[in-house]
């Protein structure tokens, strides 16, 4: 059974940054893809950042060049760190690998 567990949220100003963690078990974590995706009240979850199991990532539009998606495999944990945030950013950050979710993480971005 996949379970896949993020930490890392937290509430920081706008501008500054966070790295969040989602860490994996019950599969073999490399040989597969990984997706961030966030959920903000009242709006439909959305598709954040995706890193492939050789490491090629994408973005949203609305993150890239503020958010980088990174994976390391021996600790099977996928990472985004998350800079020059806004108060958009603000959500529910949830990691995703084949039909699982984690629990989320909340980011909190005051203005």
């Amino acid at each position: 059974q996949v379970q896949l567990v993020e930490s890392g949220g937290g509430l920081v100003q706008a501008g500054g940054s966070l790295r969040l963690s989602c860490v994996a078990s019950g599969t073999t974590f490399s040989l597969n893809g990984i997706y961030w995706y966030r959920q903000a009240p009242g709006k439909q979850r959305e598709f954040v950042a995706y890193i492939s199991s050789s490491g090629t990532a994408d973005y949203a539009d609305s993150v890239k060049g503020r958010f980088t998606i990174s994976r390391d495999n021996a600790k099977k944990t996928v990472y985004l760190q998350m800079n020059s945030l806004k108060p958009d950013d603000t959500a529910v950050y949830y990691c995703k690998m084949i039909k699982n979710w984690g629990q989320g993480t909340q980011v909190t971005v005051s203005s």
